[in-house]
Parts: structure tokens; sequence; C-alpha cells
């Protein structure tokens, strides 16, 4: 597909074409701001060798570099390439040393900076061109460079080097791959429409054919077979103006990819001075000595400024202006900074001022003389296709037919400083970027603490990065970065690395800034050292399988001793005859809770005809509360079966609890009621250890039979228990039964005695005296603890 536009025909609405002009001019800035950023990384990189090398500062390295271009007389994007070329060690961006094993892995910087290991080739065809360049002589010699330079890596088959002459018309000053006839033919060529060269030169952009169908409706081609040539480019050589165009020609038919596009751009760049055309960072400044008293000036200060000099079109308006002197501070958005922006025009170094109120200020100044001093305005700053957002305050003043600006960045305040390092201690995180296109990496001060790194040694490097994290982690951590600087994708990845105080729990959460063709130019994010809550979660987990292990006992526990305690208790829910009386049983375990509880009964009958009742209730829950219900019940009834009195029953009882309190098992206690009934007589004998009374529910009316003496079982030694007795008569209901029955949260306890009396003297009254014990029971729903219910009912005479 053809990538510009075709020359609009008669047709096209003067709308239309100012509008694909705009579009045109747009998309030049675009690729003179990608170009620019490259270019920027490659003087920095230089700049930085010639420090090593000779040991003076930034300024003094990049006059010296000026010099030495003077000197090669080259130009100094030429002169840095050099440099790099000559300065014998690895840079990013370079092909890696033999044996460097690094350079295929995911942690090294050259795989990333300055556009990555994939574009290390193109760096070295750079160097090896700028040094070429130095020696060639003339458009000839240059144009057969390129076809040998570029025959490989662009798939380039011929080179044409045209430059405008006086009248408009182009005069073809170097080939190669031309054969004569085709050279002779196209030596000259007049202003026409639709010359593809002429279009770059006069829009100053690159022109890509790469569709020769379409191409050949809106263009003149070159050449008597157009079709040997399917894909061209064209190609301006940058100047003030653009006098000099290269063209590309591939007998592949195949567009141009964007990797081409950024070489063959860079190499015509690289082609200024061998082709005579000025250098873009040296363009022609005036050498009045105003200008350079002013410069001398702006040496001197510490804040940026520049010296402005309107450029005006045909009929006086102002165009753009050319900076003339800046101060050291002064930088664009490309980077370059100081004396690198002499020569440069304001659109093209801050290009998205036009049509601001600031613009507007420059023009009031520049004819009125009056001071400009703008309010605080957000700039949107686009580095090689990042947008980025500042906040500024400018002040413009005149000087003669010049301009004098200055401005401070208002971004932050000092208490926003401070709330920020504030926020990044409290929070144990700190910022972190880099620059893929310089290679420079920046971290705040919270970084070094979370990587316990001396700020001494400044940030670390990628390369550096895997001796620091558990092994375990660098898998994921590679996955990760990968995601972020091949993909630009964020990511949000913890991992851990050792330090001299142990191992770190680390966060980075990071996002990959794109420039206009997606590929990440720029890294920025916080790294959060979330050992602590690591700490903590690893806390918490422990604790909860903890819980979960202790739950499961407790569960094998609870079924164990419920198992136990069927197996022990008898059914349930009964009704039986003993001794001439009827038996109604009822027992109902807790409805909540994980334990079982120690609630029991027994209703025997005795060798000599009588009948034994027993109902106990065993403190505690689970196993032992289990246990202890089976020993007072299987003694209870042994001793009752041999014929001991009851009060002895309970005394030995009690001494069996206090010594079962020395035990590891420890101290057990227990209520409990007995009674023992002797038919002949209807004789009723009982005796209790601080449980609840019986109740006697007696013609219609309930009440509780007077208590004998008698404390809980297993509380203190010596404990005398007393006896009493009672005469059932025929209709009686006397009813056994344990607290579960009467006792509610936050109610008194006489409160629960006095509901039951009144509900079973109720039930007896409406005849439903039959199922009283589970009728009872049953009416407790729902209910916390274990009940146990026992109605001894005398039947009446026939």
């Amino acid at each position: 597909m053809e990538d510009e536009a075709v020359p609009p025909g008669e047709a096209t609405a003067p709308e239309t074409l100012a509008l694909a002009k705009v579009v045109a001019r747009l998309r030049a800035e675009v690729e003179d701001l990608e170009a620019g950023a490259a270019m920027a990384a490659v003087l920095e990189r230089a700049k930085g060798v010639v420090m090593a090398q000779e040991g003076v500062p930034a300024d003094e390295a990049y006059e010296l570099l000026q010099r030495r271009a003077d000197g090669h007389r080259c130009t100094l994007t030429e002169e840095c390439w050099l440099t790099l070329a000559g300065a014998g060690r690895p840079r990013a961006g370079a092909p890696a040393a033999p044996g460097d094993a690094r350079e295929g892995t995911v942690f090294h910087t050259a795989r990333y900076a300055a556009g990555g290991a994939s574009d290390a080739g193109q760096h070295a065809l750079l160097a090896r061109l700028a040094r070429t360049l130095a020696t060639t002589s003339g458009p000839a010699e240059v144009a057969q460079l390129l076809r040998t330079t570029l025959g490989d890596p662009a798939r380039v088959d011929a080179v044409m080097i045209y430059t405008r002459a006086s009248a408009g018309s182009l005069e073809l000053a170097g080939h190669a791959g031309i054969d004569t006839a085709t050279a002779e033919q196209w030596s000259h060529i007049p202003p026409l429409a639709g010359v593809a060269p002429l279009e770059a030169l006069t829009e100053e952009r690159p022109v890509w054919l790469e569709d020769l169908g379409r191409a050949a409706d809106g263009y003149l081609l070159i050449g008597s077979r157009p079709e040997r040539w399917p894909s061209r480019a064209w190609i301006p050589v940058p100047g003030d103006p653009a006098t000099t165009a290269v063209g590309f020609f591939r007998s592949e038919p195949r567009p141009f990819d964007q990797r081409t596009r950024s070489l063959l751009r860079r190499v015509v760049r690289l082609c200024g001075g061998a082709l005579g055309a000025p250098s873009a960072a040296r363009a022609s400044a005036p050498a009045e000595e105003a200008v350079a008293a002013v410069q001398q000036i702006f040496d001197a200060l510490s804040e940026p400024a520049v010296l402005l000099t309107p450029l005006r079109s045909a009929d006086g308006s102002v165009e753009d202006y050319r900076i003339d002197a800046a101060t050291a501070e002064s930088v664009d958005v490309a980077g370059r900074r100081g004396r690198e922006l002499v020569g440069r025009k304001i659109l093209e170094t801050y290009p998205t001022v036009a049509g601001t109120p600031l613009w507007d200020g420059y023009l009031d100044t520049l004819a009125t003389g009056t001071v400009y001093e703008g309010l605080p305005f957000t700039y949107e700053e686009v580095a090689a296709g990042v947008p980025r957002h500042s906040v500024y305050s400018v002040r413009a003043s005149r000087l003669g037919e010049r301009l004098v600006v200055s401005w401070i960045r208002r971004d932050t305040s000092d208490q926003e400083d401070r709330r920020l390092a504030d926020l990044q201690r409290l929070g144990n995180l700190g910022w972190a970027s880099w620059n893929l296109t310089t290679d420079t990496v920046v971290w705040s001060d919270q970084v070094y603490t979370a990587f316990r790194r001396d700020p001494a040694l400044g940030p670390m490097p990628l390369e550096e990065l895997p001796a620091h994290v558990v092994p375990d982690d660098l898998p994921g951590l590679g996955r990760a970065v990968r995601r972020l600087l091949e993909d630009g994708q964020a990511i949000d990845q913890t991992f851990r690395i050792t330090t001299a105080e142990g191992v770190r729990h680390l966060r980075i959460v990071a996002e990959a800034g794109t420039d206009t063709d997606g590929t990440p130019v720029e890294v920025h994010g916080f790294v959060q050292d979330v050992t602590t809550l690591r700490d903590t979660e690893i806390a918490l987990r422990e604790s909860e399988r903890a819980n979960l292990v202790q739950r499961g006992m407790l569960r094998a526990e609870r079924s164990l001793a419920a198992r136990l305690q069927e197996t022990l208790l008898p059914i349930p829910e009964q009704s039986l005859e003993l001794a001439g009386l009827r038996v109604d049983v009822a027992y109902l375990p807790a409805e909540a809770g994980v334990n079982v509880g120690g609630d029991w009964y027994s209703a025997i009958p005795l060798p000599d005809g009588c009948a034994l009742f027993v109902v106990g209730d065993v403190a505690g829950h689970g196993l032992a509360a289990v246990g202890t219900m089976a020993q007072l019940r299987f003694t209870a009834k042994g001793m009752a079966v041999t014929g001991s009195a009851l009060p002895d029953v309970l005394g030995r009882l009690n001494a069996l609890l206090l010594h079962t309190a020395a035990e590891p098992s420890g101290a057990a206690t227990a209520t409990m009621v007995m009674a023992r009934y002797q038919p002949d007589g209807h004789r009723l004998s009982w005796v209790r250890a601080g449980h609840l009374p019986p109740l006697l529910v007696r013609h219609g009316e309930a009440s509780f039979l007077p208590q004998p003496q008698g404390s809980l079982l297993g509380a203190t030694a010596g404990v005398a228990y007393g006896q009493e007795d009672i005469g059932l008569l025929p209709g009686d209901h006397l009813l056994f039964y344990t607290d579960g029955l009467v006792e509610d949260p936050g109610v008194d306890i006489e409160e629960g005695l006095e509901s039951l009396a009144a509900t079973a003297a109720r039930l007896v009254r409406e005849g439903r005296a039959d199922t009283l014990a589970r009728t009872l029971a049953a009416g407790r729903t729902p209910h916390r603890d274990d009940i146990c219910v026992l109605d001894v009912h005398l039947p009446p005479r026939p």
C-alpha cells in the first residue's frame, strides 16, 4: 500500500488540500521528533564517552565534540557516531561481546534500551557509515556508499541524490545502481507537479511509494521501466531549507517496514555533512555581536531562558521563532539542552505552542514592547510519541527585534514533594523510571530502602537484578519483564530478594509509555516493600491451618463422644413399666455447639422389686464429660443394685470425682438426683447433689418437692447428703429433669421453674399426661443445652 497521499487533482476541494497539507506537516513533525529523540540518545552517549576519556564535565564534552566535528568537516551527529565507534567498549544497543551470555536473556539492558538488541545491527551500521562518510567527497561517492551499505539490511538496489537548483528545478547530483541512459534522461527535472523528490523537499517529509499502480496515477515515476523498482522512498536531507533529497529504489514489491523506515531516515540525517547540508543542530545562526553578548550573559545564568528571533513570511506575519541563544538549563521535548537548541525553531522544539495564549503573548510583546507574564499553564510535551504534561509560568520581554523568554516549571510545590515523600515512606513504596531511549534509570529514595541498596551505587542495572532475586521467583519475574519491555503491557508482580537482613518481599507495579508505533520507550511505576504484609499473611495462613487442624480434632472428638453417648444412654424416647409405675422418658441433645454434653438418666428395676430413677448432669462437654457420665451412671447403678443406701451412694460418688481431680484429665463436677420407689406403700425416697428439685403434679396442681441437703459432686470433701421420703398417690406425676429444660440466657432460673410448673399442670389438666416428658422437651426448641426428662406416673386405680 502507498503510505503517502496521491497529489490531488483539479477537482479536489480547497479545504481538502489544506487538510492534506496539515496532515503532511504533522506527520513530518512526528518523524522529526522520533529521529530527534534517537539522535539525542546518541549525543548523550557520545558525551559520556568523551567525559570518561578526557575527564571533563558534560558542557566541555559537548564543546569538544563540536570542535572535533568542525575539524573533521562533518556534522555533530556524524562525529557522535565516530566517537562511539572508536570507544572500544560495549554500549546499550550495541552487539554484546563474545561470551556475554546475558545478551540473550530477558535481564539485559541491550535487549531494550535505545531500540533493543534487535537494533544493535543498525547502530553498528550507522557507526561504520559515519566513519566512512568522513572520507567521502561529493554526492556521487555518497550514493555509491549508501547502495553498498544498505543493500542487505534495507534491500536497497539503487540510490539517486537530487539537489534543488535556484529556479526550483532538480539536478541529479549523484547516483548508484542506475544505468547511464536513465541517469542522463533524468539528470534534470523541471519544477513539475507530481515529482516525488520535489514534493519531499517542498513538504520537508519523506515520500514512500510502495504501490506502483497507485503511485503511477499521481507521480511522474523515474525510469524508462518503472516496474523495475516497485517500491521507492524519497527522504529530504535536513536543512533550512531542505535542498537535497535522497532516493532509495528497491526491486522487491513490498512496503517499507517501520524498522527500515527508521534506518533510512537516520542514514539520510547522517549524510547531511557529506552532502553539504547544514546540520539541524547547527542551523544557521546570526553572527551579530548582540547575539554573542546575550549568549555570554546566558552562560552565567542558572535558569532556563532563550533568545528568539521572529521568522516572518512574505506578508510580514510571524510564522515561527528561531532560537539564537539559550542558557544551559533550557531543554526541549527531545532532550536537547543549552546550545544544542541554538538555530532550532520554536515549533520544532515546542510544537504544541502554536495557537495558544502563550503564542499570542509573544506576538503582543513583539508588537508593543509590553512584558508578557502568563499565568501558569499546562503544556503537553510529546517526546518519541509519549505525551507528558508539565505546568509552566512564562515571561517574555522584547530586546530590539527579538524576544527574551524565560520560564519556571511549577509541576509540584515543596509541600507536595514532602507529602509525596511521606506517602512513600509510610506506604513502604517508591517510584522508579527508565528512559529506554537515553538508557537512564531514576529511583526515589524509598526504592533504595526497599532493595537495601546504598544510594551511592545508583539505581540497580537490569543485569544485576537476577543476582538478588530468589531463584524460584526468577521465571515469573522474567515473564513480567518481557511483557513490560517487549509488549508494553502493564505488570503487577511480587518477587523475593535476598539482602543482608534476610529475604525481602517486593512488589513492582509498572507500565510502559510507547511511541507512535507502539514500541515501549519509557517505563515508570512503583516498587513496594510488602515484607511485613507477607509475614502477616503467612502468620494468618498458619493460624488458619492450626484452626482447621483444631476444628478437625474437635469434629472427631464430637463424633466419638456422640457415638459413645449413644452407646451408654438408653433409648432417647420411650415409655416403660417399672414396679407398677408408668415412666415416660425424653432426651434431646443440644442443637448448637460442637461438643456433646454429659446429661444422662437411668430407670431400672432393682433385685428387691423396687425401681431406681437417676437423672444427672456432668459439667462441661466432650469426651471428658461423657467419660465422667459413664463413671457416675454405672457406679451409681452398681451400688444401688447391691443395696447401698442412697446417701451413701452420693457420698462415694463424690469421693470418686474428687479422686479423679488428681488425674491428668483434671477435676470434674456433676449434679444428680436419685430416687428409689417401693411398690408396697407407694413410698419414694430420694436424694440430691446440687440438682434441681423434682416437680410433683397432683390433682392438676404442680409443686416442687422440699430439697434434702446435698452439694454437687466433686466440689468438696466430707459432704453429708440428706434424704427425703414421699408417698405417691394414684394419678400423681413426678418429674425428674436437667437444667436444660428450664434455663434460658438472661432469664432468672426461678422464672424457668415457675414456667415449667405451670406448663406441666396445664398439660395434665388438658389430658395430655401420657407423653408429658416428651411434650415438655419438645416445647423447648431451640435449646442450647442437653435436655433430659423422666415422668414417673402412678396410674389411678381402676
